[in-house]
């Protein structure tokens, strides 16, 4: 096994190398603290005036879309298709012969 001492000197060594990154990274921080250190949260916010005018140019955009198309682009869903009781009726009752069939054979 190695030396106890030998395991102390790495981790001191370790330590003081640790120590020198967190001063650099506390140097770095403290350099660009006043741009980026000292926010609370608050963002800056948009005036009605500026949602508006964006709000307004977004319909613009629509509108030039839509004419140029002649068409609105609406995707129409197709109905769903049922069946009705006599149709279901058919084809339970197909199903029981097909299984009475394969019964039979069974036997």
């Amino acid at each position: 096994m190695t030396n106890t001492g030998d395991i102390v000197g790495l981790l001191k060594k370790e330590h003081d190398r640790l120590s020198k990154q967190i001063q650099g990274i506390s140097a770095a921080l403290s350099a660009f603290g006043a741009a980026y250190g000292k926010q609370n949260g608050a963002r800056g916010r948009m005036s009605a005036a500026g949602r508006e005018r964006i709000a307004e140019a977004q319909r613009q955009r629509w509108a030039k879309l839509k004419a140029k198309n002649g068409k609105p682009n609406v995707v129409v869903m197709p109905t769903k298709r049922t069946m009705s009781a006599a149709a279901r009726k058919k084809i339970a009752a197909a199903q029981r012969l097909r299984w009475a069939k394969v019964k039979k054979a069974a036997k």
